[in-house]
């Protein structure tokens, strides 16, 4: 967009900008920013335009997008290049993730590039490296916390060997993903020394407050993230004898984005990790940006304001790389993370879909889609080029983020209810074959969220146990279902390292004492490559998941209908044990197709002729794209077994 006094303003920047920056051929830089200059301007202007150096940060700004493109290689120029004309690359069908912690898959980079054709065999081609950052050697959140933004942790291995595994996973058309962590760093972290040491510029990158006035102001309404092991939310710190914020554990500093200077680092940072050949940043905590006394400083406007600032930015350098928003928050604020256009994603184009994740464990632990039903039918739709990111399982605990409205609506009394899936998770529910560990849990409130993973979750592990063949089988079937609906339901399906093997709990983490405070160690697991050859014996448990879930990778490539193009209906059937919907082919409407997942452990049916009549679908024969064979029929009704799922093809009227 055209706008005289901004372009005025951009035209004195180009003027200023360095001689060795101005002699290099910025072609295509001059256009997008061009371009995205009015937005740019705008943006930084509403944040940081009260202040009289505002002209001298934001050419700091230009020049550090225009020196990361500089820094770009002519082989991510081109990659970019291609995106722009592929702009929706990213909704196809054919992308299927997974996250994974380094030292627990592969030990090292060098490791991991040795088992991508592990990973290809699975069916897998995007891999989500979680943060091999520079980090405390003791505690360090899972390596969130971060000492060294521009290199990695030397038990990782080098930048290098980092960029040898970009340029391998390119060759083989799959995508890399790393972790940016933009609200905190470590308390061992540069800037943090020189803030202990006095230097005013540095405890500017913070929120340090040299008594507990502010603070307790903050306080007063903030939440606590980890009530147990870190509760408040400020930390004093004896060398600078002052308060400093840290939300989540006290040796993680906030960063203050009301510093110009901040959001400027962080964009060079991000910037610099595309260049080493990302082609997916996960922006973490992105919801707590902005802190705001009188609020919980978490999703306020400035945060989203911040983030589409950094996305406006990056297409400008580096317009080929996607953003993940991590915004584990409640469902009508998450789908605030794509932005606020029409159509496009103007802050991450992929957000956790957090909501169906949990909604999932709601529908396994009360064998029924009720409250999945009720949500998902009022979540709004998400932006044209946006998508979401569909996951059973994370490193990350597992909340309970319901909507109290939808609870009530379904017959439910919310509090009871979070208990008892707490209760059921966590072993303490007399029927639950549940495997799980309360997390997080708040004395004050009664809240708290579970640890374990999917495999201990749903019962495989005590099912083996106790050598139980039909409860080892449910568990499985399980698996296999949960994992259905995430590669079906429409975005990019994220798999968590281990759950394609049934790997249960690691209850060895009791024993480091950088671990044994945070239970979510328990579902990190160190592989155990020997286990991981029992998918080839026929019969084994891992062979069962792990050839069930390469068939549904596959057979999910091969349908069109899968690809996210807002072309999903959710259809009620009247059993509340069933979640039922269709993915529209909006090219080839026949090769449409009607997902049916059963959440009870007994067959559950439907009637066909329903649907026939409310001219919802031409169904002829039925076929399951998964197995290639008929369902069951009884009595013109449509069969569906315990704990089971059907991907059928249909053609919609």
């Amino acid at each position: 967009m055209y706008e005289q006094q901004s372009h005025f303003l951009l035209n004195n920047i180009l003027d200023q900008l360095k001689p060795e920056i101005r002699r290099r051929d910025l072609r295509h830089f001059y256009t997008r920013l061009g371009a995205n200059f009015y937005a740019i301007h705008s943006l930084f202007h509403r944040l940081y335009g009260q202040r009289e150096d505002f002209e001298e940060q934001l050419l700091r700004l230009v020049s550090v997008m225009a020196g990361q493109y500089i820094a770009r290689s002519d082989e991510l120029k081109a990659l970019d290049a291609s995106r722009e004309r592929d702009h929706l690359w990213f909704l196809s069908q054919e992308w299927v993730g997974m996250a994974l912690y380094l030292d627990g898959f592969a030990g090292d980079l060098h490791g991991l590039d040795e088992r991508v054709p592990y990973l290809q065999e699975l069916g897998v081609n995007m891999v989500h490296v979680m943060p091999i950052l520079e980090c405390p050697r003791g505690a360090s959140d899972g390596g969130y916390a971060v000492n060294n933004f521009r290199d990695i942790d030397d038990r990782a291995g080098t930048l290098e060997d980092l960029r040898t595994l970009g340029s391998d996973l390119r060759r083989r058309n799959m995508l890399l993903t790393l972790d940016v962590v933009v609200n905190h760093t470590s308390d061992e972290h540069e800037w943090a020394r020189r803030a202990r040491q006095g230097e005013q510029r540095y405890q500017d990158y913070y929120y340090v407050f040299a008594n507990r006035d502010i603070p307790d102001l903050f306080e007063q309404s903030m939440p606590e993230v980890f009530p147990e092991t870190a509760p408040g939310n400020f930390t004093f710190d004896e060398a600078m004898n002052k308060w400093v914020m840290t939300v989540f554990n006290t040796y993680q500093w906030d960063l203050n984005y009301t510093n110009p200077a901040v959001f400027i680092e962080m964009l060079d940072i991000i910037l610099f990790w595309a260049n080493q050949g990302a082609d997916i940043l996960r922006l973490d905590a992105v919801a707590f940006l902005w802190k705001k006394i009188g609020t919980t400083s978490q999703n306020e406007r400035e945060a989203h304001l911040i983030l589409q600032l950094f996305k406006d930015c990056c297409q400008v350098t580096a317009p080929g790389v996607l953003f993940i928003a991590e915004a584990i928050v409640a469902p009508v604020e998450i789908i605030k993370y794509f932005g606020e256009d029409a159509v496009i994603a103007k802050e991450c184009e992929i957000a956790y879909n957090a909501t169906f994740m949990a909604l999932l464990w709601d529908a396994l632990a009360t064998h029924n889609a009720k409250l999945l039903n009720q949500s998902i039918s009022n979540l709004p739709d998400k932006l044209d080029r946006a998508t979401w990111l569909n996951y059973v399982r994370c490193h990350d605990d597992i909340g309970l983020g319901f909507d109290d409205a939808d609870i009530r609506a379904v017959g439910y009394d919310p509090a009871a209810h979070r208990r008892f899936i707490l209760d059921y998770y966590t072993g303490s529910w007399a029927d639950s074959p549940a495997r799980g560990q309360a997390f997080g849990r708040n004395e004050k409130t009664g809240d708290a969220r579970i640890s374990g993973t999917l495999a201990s979750l749903v019962g495989l592990e005590a099912a083996l146990a106790a050598g139980d063949a039909d409860e080892v089988q449910r568990s499985i079937d399980q698996i296999l279902l949960l994992h259905s609906l995430i590669l079906s339901f429409g975005g990019i399906p994220l798999l968590y390292y281990g759950d394609e093997l049934g790997t249960l709990n690691n209850y060895a983490y009791s024993v480091d004492p950088a671990k044994t405070q945070d239970n979510r160690w328990l579902h990190r697991p160190a592989y155990d490559w020997q286990r991981a050859e029992l998918r080839h014996q026929r019969g084994s448990v891992e062979q069962r998941i792990f050839d069930g879930l390469k068939q549904l990778i596959a057979v999910r490539k091969s349908l069109p209908a899968l690809a996210d193009f807002n072309n999903r209906e959710l259809i009620d059937v009247g059993n509340p044990h069933l979640f039922v919907f269709t993915r529209n082919d909006l090219a080839s409407p026949q090769e449409s197709v009607l997902v049916v997942a059963n959440f009870s452990d007994f067959p559950e049916q439907f009637d066909l002729n329903d649907l026939r009549n409310r001219g919802r679908f031409t169904v002829g024969e039925l076929r399951d794209a998964v197995s290639g064979a008929s369902p069951e029929q009884f009595n013109e009704q449509l069969v569906i077994p315990a704990n089971g799922f059907y991907w059928l093809m249909c053609s919609p009227y």
